[in-house]
């Protein structure tokens, strides 16, 4: 715990001239949800744990043994053709007791037409993101949990290219006894290593705080995790609308519950308040903008996973996962 906390007010040290405290940041794909029980969960959630490979690319301090030897990918359809991929995998090591993780997530935004400063086509470009994680992720005194992620970063843009370094850092604390957990996660410390066009930009940077809690005597559980929790006012600040400090404070949180049917079913939903009031249209209905919702089917060797958000009421995004046990698949063929 000692190490957790040098390493956590160091890296705060060194990226406190690169943090976003207002406007936007380089690396925004840094913010999209990698696993379908994420996105089903609102897209921001830290403290919900069910033993997903992809939630603990998330939070680092979700590695723990139980992940051990499991594979996980993922597909994400956006709009407009673009596509989002994800593969993830964990291992512990049993001398150092500790887990081991690392993932690749790459989005693909598609054939753009290319063209100069004055209209004429010049050709064609395809846009691509992408970040490479490795982290680790450590038990103490049984109940508490913490880890660390590295990350680089990598944008290309045609003729604009950038890449980054970042860190995160969480600890999570569960007690099964009382099927409560929290969670604290400081999101993409860290710093360009080159810029798209000579003046260095921000990172995303996010502070989480979540709790979950499941109910004793129902198959119900339910999350609250709040975002940005370094500054007061999140989102596009519109000099024509008032916001309200209610609805300032209220930005903050991302809502879900979870529903256990069965050992092998679960079907979760989230909403996300930020989201939906980024993108609400003052003039019509909004719909589902905002909700998520989602299921995860667990079998002996594998999980299958599918989330669906809402963006306003003609577009919603489709995710698709699935998770392998390696070495169950390594002793026997059967599922």
């Amino acid at each position: 715990m000692r190490f957790l906390l040098i390493v956590l007010f160091t890296l705060a040290a060194l990226s406190s001239n690169s943090q976003t405290l207002g406007g936007k940041a380089a690396y925004s794909f840094l913010n999209l949800p990698a696993s379908p029980s994420l996105s089903a969960l609102g897209g921001v959630n830290i403290s919900y744990n069910n033993n997903d490979v992809g939630l603990a690319t998330n939070n680092p301090s979700q590695l723990t043994s139980n992940l051990h030897s499991q594979l996980g990918a993922s597909f994400n359809a956006f709009f407009a053709g673009i596509k989002a991929y994800q593969l993830a995998g964990a291992a512990y090591n049993q001398k150092r007791d500790l887990t081991i993780g690392s993932s690749l997530f790459f989005i693909d935004y598609g054939n753009i037409t290319q063209a100069d400063d004055g209209g004429n086509v010049t050709g064609s470009l395809r846009p691509r993101d992408m970040v490479f994680q490795l982290s680790v992720g450590k038990s103490y005194l049984e109940k508490w949990h913490y880890g660390v992620t590295g990350k680089f970063i990598h944008s290309d843009y045609g003729i604009y290219q950038s890449s980054a370094i970042a860190f995160d850092v969480g600890v999570h604390y569960s007690d099964s006894s009382k099927l409560f957990s929290a969670a604290f996660l400081a999101k993409n410390m860290g710093t360009q290593l080159s810029t798209y066009y000579g003046e260095k930009e921000e990172l995303p940077f996010d502070l989480q705080l979540g709790i979950t809690k499941r109910l004793e005597k129902a198959p119900l559980g339910f999350s609250a995790t709040l975002q940005q929790v370094h500054r007061w006012f999140v989102g596009y600040e519109d000099s024509l609308v008032t916001t309200t400090g209610f609805n300032k404070f209220f930005n903050h949180f991302v809502l879900a519950t979870h529903v256990y049917i069965g050992k092998n079913l679960e079907v979760m939903a989230g909403y996300n308040r930020l989201r939906r009031t980024e993108l609400n249209i003052n003039t019509g209905g909004n719909g589902l903008n905002g909700f998520s919702t989602g299921f995860k089917a667990s079998f002996k060797k594998l999980q299958v996973q599918y989330a669906r958000a809402y963006f306003q009421r003609a577009g919603a995004y489709n995710q698709f996962g699935l998770n392998l046990k390696l070495n169950s698949l390594i002793q026997s063929s059967d599922l």
